[in-house]
């Protein structure tokens, strides 16, 4: 068995994994920052900044602002939407690469803000990279379907501006704070279901997307000051990333539409991760889709890591571009190099 045909005996139900998004929510810093601060920094002519890495704007945290008041705020804004109190909650998962700190898990930071101490449900979290919401997504929709849990609170809250290296032309204007949150419960009825997803990864990228300060490695305890300075700063290879994703991602998407049974044109809506003005002017090419389907918030929030897939898909929910009962399909890659997709009806 092929690893890109391994998933496909998981859809064994003809109507997919019985599961659907209950509700949204999300949260920004209050600080906005235009990209003519960007432009004024480095003397380039007005427009300059967002011309080149498509975002017109982006939300930063300051210094004061911890993560955990994010994806706190995203968290009870998507329980209001779907008239729940937090106590309803079967298990709590943050997903995301950018963690309050790095123990405990930041699912328990989560916990903690929403007022559930002692409440004993279960916290954990997933990291992906960028892509930690799609995947935990999968991961915990085959959860429900077993029984495991019934309402799964799945939370990506990151914070990329505390890493960026403020002179990097390239990342330091692309990338946003935030958070976003989406409530996955179970769905007997038939009307929503996770119909297919896939990942694959191909590690001879694995240096083209990178943050090497704050594991074993590099320890801030073991080393002085100024030998971790340059590894606490995130390095993107956008041109590796891309070749990479051109490869593989075409053939993946036509794999996930299979198992799926299900054909390009009738998906309503498809929500990609925001990964770069360039990324998301090719899609459309790359995966033969109309442009007019695709959610593109990059130029009002940057690259939010793995909060930028939820994010989208919360715009698509308030704007009417995903409706209930809609086929959807999330698209995202993220360091590894990864690449994932999932259908769904909504």
């Amino acid at each position: 068995m092929r690893h890109s045909d391994s998933a496909s005996g998981l859809f064994s139900q003809p109507q997919g994994i019985p599961v659907r998004i209950a509700a949204t929510g999300t949260s920004v810093p209050p600080h906005c920052v235009a990209s003519e601060t960007y432009d004024r920094r480095w003397q380039l002519r007005s427009g300059t900044t967002a011309a080149a890495c498509g975002v017109e704007q982006r939300y930063q945290a300051d210094a004061s602002l911890q993560a955990q008041h994010l994806a706190t705020e995203a968290a009870q804004r998507a329980l209001q939407s779907a008239g729940l109190h937090a106590s309803a909650l079967d298990c709590i998962v943050s997903a995301g690469s950018t963690p309050q700190q790095a123990i405990p898990c930041f699912a328990a930071q989560i916990q903690a803000g929403l007022g559930l101490q002692g409440s004993g449900i279960p916290a954990f979290d997933m990291n992906a990279t960028c892509l930690s919401f799609l995947v935990a997504l999968e991961q915990l929709s085959y959860a429900i379907a077993a029984g495991r849990f019934r309402r799964v609170l799945l939370v990506s809250a990151e914070l990329p501006s505390r890493a960026l290296n403020p002179d990097c032309r390239y990342t330091a204007p692309l990338f946003g704070d935030g958070a976003a949150a989406v409530i996955l419960e179970r769905c007997d009825d038939g009307s929503s279901a996770l119909l297919a997803a896939a990942q694959e990864t191909y590690s001879e990228g694995v240096d083209a997307c990178h943050l090497k300060a704050g594991g074993s490695n590099y320890f801030f305890a073991g080393y002085a000051r100024s030998a971790t300075t340059g590894a606490s700063f995130f390095s993107m290879d956008g041109k590796a990333l891309y070749k990479l994703s051109a490869r593989h991602l075409p053939a993946l998407f036509e794999r996930v539409l299979q198992q799926a049974g299900v054909r390009r044109e009738q998906i309503q809506c498809y929500v990609p991760h925001q990964a770069s003005g360039k990324a998301l002017s090719i899609l459309p090419r790359l995966l033969d889709i109309p442009p007019s389907r695709i959610i593109n918030i990059l130029g009002s929030f940057g690259n939010q890591v793995a909060a930028s897939m939820p994010f989208a898909l919360d715009a698509a929910i308030n704007s009417g571009k995903a409706k209930r009962g809609d086929l959807i399909a999330l698209i995202g890659t993220g360091a590894g190099v990864s690449m994932g997709i999932a259908v769904l009806r909504l």
